[in-house]
């Protein structure tokens, strides 16, 4: 993970932070406070602080991963070369900004799915952004949530394109099982309540219900439990469901629900750095 750090810190910088080199003596040491600007869970401190050991900054924590905050709390402060600091500050602020966005909308959507489905998991998808992956993964999980699939190679899920290509739910599952070891699950992703009972008959452990009605996951849990299949495979919803509805979907029994909303919309925290003094 520093590597991807490293990288993003040259792409930020390029030869030089030509302000600050002309500004600033080297050996200028300043202790500076990161602060939030508004509520909100706090996530990427562990990053921060791979960053600050890479350049040799000091840092105490003030909030861990996870931690409720509001508007006016410090989270970190860090303490070393002027130079250093304000060169990775904006690197260090973008991503604890976007994690925190991300983990503090993941604990709003698992909260309100809890409140009527007690064991519900809220799951990312692959939605996320080029690059940023396991940071949007990371912030998830520190959100309470469910990674889910951070790459192909974790699970092997059956998705429409590759059904239209085979031609049946029944020889992907088969050819699947016949491909991946033992230790991988097969997920399946279905847009009708018949072709739910195909999957789960077929062999699936899971069946992800793609773009279904509240409505229309009930029946099909039902119909699942009907032919004795229910217990066989995990149900998960995806597809469209965001704030205003989740509490619908949340309510019909799956124990999954996977949300591209949590990465892709989340609104980013507000944090900024704070020169407190020279040192």
């Amino acid at each position: 993970m520093i590597d991807i750090i490293r990288e993003m810190i040259r792409a930020d910088v390029g030869f030089e932070d030509i302000t600050t080199e002309a500004l600033i003596d080297r050996g200028t040491r300043v202790v500076a406070d990161i602060v939030s600007r508004e509520e909100g869970v706090v996530a990427g401190v562990e990053v921060a602080e791979m960053m600050a050991r890479e350049f040799s900054i000091s840092l105490i924590r003030w909030k861990d991963d996870g931690d409720p905050i509001s508007g006016g709390e410090r989270v970190l402060t860090l303490e070393g070369d002027a130079r250093d600091i304000l060169m990775v500050e904006r690197t260090m602020l973008n991503l604890m900004m976007k994690m925190s966005g991300i983990a503090t909308l993941t604990r709003s959507m698992l909260q309100r799915a809890r409140a009527v489905n007690d064991g519900i998991r809220i799951a990312a998808t692959r939605k996320t952004t080029p690059g940023l992956q396991w940071f949007e993964k990371q912030a998830v999980r520190i959100g309470g949530g469910d990674t889910h699939r951070f790459r192909l190679d974790d699970c092997a899920m059956i998705k429409d394109n590759h059904i239209a290509i085979v031609g049946n739910i029944e020889d992907a599952v088969r050819r699947v099982r016949d491909h991946v070891s033992f230790t991988k699950k097969v997920e399946v992703e279905v847009e009708s309540p018949d072709d739910a009972v195909r999957a789960a008959e077929a062999g699936a452990d899971i069946v992800l219900l793609d773009n279904m009605s509240p409505e229309t996951i009930r029946n099909t849990l039902e119909e699942l439990e009907r032919r004795g299949l229910r217990d066989n495979v995990i149900v998960e919803a995806s597809g469209g469901i965001k704030p205003d509805n989740i509490e619908l979907y949340a309510s019909t029994g799956v124990e999954v629900i996977s949300m591209g909303f949590i990465t892709a919309s989340a609104h980013p925290v507000d944090l900024s750095l704070e020169i407190r003094g020279l040192k």
